[in-house]
């Protein structure tokens, strides 16, 4: 599967956020999508889902227009910033309504076996974000987008979710960006860069520095 968004154009109010924005995933790969804080990151993953309405879009999958917002396809799931499940939930509820298997989940990451029975409030920022990102991951849909995946993680756990992305991009599309630069460019099989607006496939490393988003002497 392969999915294009072409010509985004987004304002809030009279201030132009993304103009001509194009990117493309498809299924075997993972695409990030870098850039400084208030580029737009977030935005452009909400207008691929469908949340988020900009003045224009053109979203093609297989090079088919799709003329409705691409959540109600049910082929995309989208992990926000924020916590999407109820912190009142148990931890064996959330796995069963979301129809992930607990027993996976814990073979992955066995020290969250004593948490069956926890309320999901009771983790850690970085428990819970885990949680929601292995959950999206681990969904039917063709297409995932992730936002910030890798805040507040354990140095452990990040890379135990690098491992799982790359396990779960053979069957998916995967759309990714966090703040965590590093993880993005190492994880990532395709690069975009989101500045003044428009989007730029990176190529070489070397144009992040360019662009001044990135110093090559600090990065290796």
């Amino acid at each position: 599967m392969i999915l294009e968004i072409d010509n985004v154009e987004l304002y809030f109010k009279e201030k132009r956020i993304l103009n001509g924005i194009y990117l493309k995933a498809e299924t075997g790969e993972v695409t990030g999508v870098l850039g400084s804080n208030g580029c737009g990151k977030s935005c452009l993953l909400n207008i691929i889902f469908g949340s988020l309405k900009p003045k224009y879009k053109l979203v093609r999958i297989n090079n088919k227009p799709i003329l409705k917002p691409l959540f109600q396809t049910k082929l995309v799931a989208y992990l926000p910033q924020h916590n999407f499940i109820p912190g009142a939930l148990k931890l064996k509820t959330i796995f069963t309504i979301f129809k992930v298997s607990w027993k996976d989940f814990i073979n992955d990451f066995d020290s969250f076996s004593i948490y069956m029975n926890s309320k999901f409030n009771k983790l850690s920022g970085g428990e819970r974000r885990l949680i929601e990102t292995y959950i999206i991951l681990k969904s039917n849909s063709k297409i995932v987008l992730l936002d910030e995946p890798f805040s507040h993680l354990a140095p452990l756990h990040i890379e135990k979710l690098k491992a799982l992305i790359s396990e779960e991009k053979q069957n998916k599309a995967i759309i990714i960006t966090d703040h965590m630069y590093r993880q993005i460019i190492d994880i990532s099989d395709n690069i975009y860069f989101l500045k003044g607006g428009s989007s730029k496939l990176i190529k070489d490393l070397k144009e992040l520095e360019d662009y001044k988003y990135l110093n090559m002497n600090t990065f290796e």
